[in-house]
């Protein structure tokens, strides 16, 4: 323990000594990173799951804008949103929504939006901090590949969704690039040489929370794609690699559909992307690298099979002598009326941890024909929201329709203008409870006392007596209760609330000020 905190402590629990607030104030400095349970014992969990604790849902939220896009329609003007609970309850004006909620914030001239969708990631595999993802926009991500686990988050933190590992060939890709070794359900591939091994391990991804199937037919070679860079200084083995037999291919994609579960599947080049037709799979989990012919990208719209974009992250996938590639593959299949999903690789090392404000671009561009117009931005950011939901088979998560979950951003400005701001935004709303929320100052001296006012209320037996004064001592605005000898702060450097109790001196992490203004009707 450090001597600061000791000298600290001393001085708490022997009342003849004064409280050293400098001290103390330090002392909870060095201890910021701690993060236990929330300082009320109601509507937290204490499972010791070492992320910040979160208030009760508010009962009610009213946030109203300049525009609101519902993730369907056109962009409406001067529209609101009544969120209950973790549900949106309905979008309609202002004025008609008022009398049904007092809380209410008007972000002026802002656009609100659904939370967005992340089609194609590898959060855990590439150990990309959750948090920050969520911050920037992302409330549900798809995990294509990379450790097998349940489902998470929605409720305040970042919905994640796993499909487990890869299902490979022997020696093949991704593990070929990736790791290497035999694979398994905690890797980023997974081999199989036979259908009875493929079948058995589909069904065991599935009884372990996998919401969809990955494939790799992936035989390497393609021009400018990032698996044909070294990786760690290590060039890729020679070409071409093995890749599933089109039996077992088959076979997982049957299994998969018999148990009710999407197949997606990473292909490059011609052969896998055929052997993946054959199949019958559901989804391409990125468009391919090589040009493909033009009767597979045909056959391809006509089967119904979706196009998860990740046009950004292979931008670079062109043959330089015939300038062909995933530039020509998306445009062809645009223009013969296939299904496009936004993803942008999340965990890849050139793009951002949350929205892609480029890969937006990119598909807009690459989409329209040879004109753009309204409708065209419009479906982009449907394939980020509501096109991304019903894909995923979440629907309406992706709307800010009646009974969707309360999954909400906005940012200041028009982004159908500017799809670069969306990568900014100021106000993020996951299941409900608000983790980001720019819109007002959350540190400014009303908004401060009205908070420490209303914990006081409601938690008087770890608060008294009521109506201390409020002291700023380095980074932190607090009150100190001398009956119950405890500390409530807020941090400048995090917005965080953060709550002691003198005699351990253990700084308790309470989370966002930003998610508990909601509930004290403070914002």
């Amino acid at each position: 323990m450090p001597p600061l905190l000791k000298e600290t402590r001393y001085k708490m629990k022997n009342r003849k000594y004064s409280i050293n607030i400098k001290n103390l104030m330090l002392s909870m400095m060095l201890w910021q990173g701690i993060s236990l349970s929330a300082f009320s014992h109601e509507g937290v969990d204490h499972t010791g799951s070492g992320t910040s604790e979160v208030p009760e849902l508010p009962d009610c939220q009213i946030l109203a804008a300049t525009r609101l896009f519902d993730g369907i329609n056109f962009p409406q003007e001067n529209m609101a949103v009544l969120i209950e609970g973790n549900t949106i309850k309905q979008v309609d004006s202002l004025t008609k929504l008022n009398g049904l909620c007092v809380n209410q914030i008007n972000l002026g001239d802002a656009t609100i939006l659904p939370g967005f969708i992340e089609s194609h990631a590898h959060i855990r595999f590439q150990n990309v901090d959750k948090n920050i993802v969520l911050e920037h926009g992302i409330t549900t991500v798809q995990e294509t590949g990379g450790p097998l686990f349940a489902s998470e988050g929605g409720q305040g933190t970042l919905r994640l969704f796993s499909v487990g590992p890869i299902i490979q060939a022997v020696g093949g890709y991704p593990l070929n690039i990736f790791g290497g070794g035999d694979g398994g359900y905690d890797k980023i591939g997974i081999h199989v040489a036979s259908i009875t091994e493929a079948e058995e391990v589909v069904t065991t991804l599935v009884a372990g929370g996998a919401t969809a199937i990955k494939i790799a037919l992936e035989p390497g070679g393609e021009m400018g794609a990032p698996w044909m860079q070294p990786h760690a200084g290590v060039l890729p083995p020679p070409t071409p690699w093995p890749i599933l037999s089109q039996d077992i291919t088959n076979a997982i994609v049957a299994k998969a559909h018999e148990l009710g579960k999407r197949v997606l599947v990473h292909v490059g080049e011609n052969t896998g992307f055929e052997r993946a037709l054959n199949a019958g799979v559901d989804e391409f989990a990125h468009i391919p690298c090589a040009e493909i012919d033009e009767d597979l990208l045909q056959r391809a719209v006509d089967q119904g099979v979706t196009f998860v974009t990740t046009i950004d992250t292979l931008s670079s996938c062109v043959n330089s002598a015939t300038q062909k590639g995933i530039h020509s593959n998306t445009m062809s299949l645009a223009s013969k009326g296939a299904k496009f999903i936004y993803g942008s690789e999340i965990g890849h090392d050139n793009v951002p941890w949350g929205i892609n404000g480029e890969e937006l671009h990119k598909i807009l561009h690459l989409t329209s024909g040879e004109s753009i117009d309204f409708a065209d931005v419009v479906n982009v950011l449907k394939s980020v929201t509501s096109k991304a939901g019903e894909h995923l088979r979440l629907a309406p998560l992706g709307t800010l329709t009646p009974g969707a979950p309360a999954d909400v951003i906005a940012v200041r400005g028009n982004p159908f203008e500017k799809f670069k701001i969306l990568e900014y935004p100021e106000l993020v709303i996951s299941g409900g409870r608000t983790i980001v929320n720019k819109f007002i100052n959350q540190l400014s001296a009303t908004t401060l006392e009205c908070f420490f006012a209303w914990a006081e209320g409601t938690y008087p037996n770890e608060l008294a007596p009521t109506g201390a004064s409020t002291e700023v001592s380095n980074a932190y605005s607090y009150r100190y209760y001398s009956s119950t000898n405890a500390y409530l702060g807020v941090s400048s450097v995090d917005n965080h609330v953060y709550y002691m109790k003198a005699e351990d001196g253990l700084l308790q992490n309470a989370g966002p000020l930003s998610n508990w203004l909601p509930v004290s009707g403070c914002q």
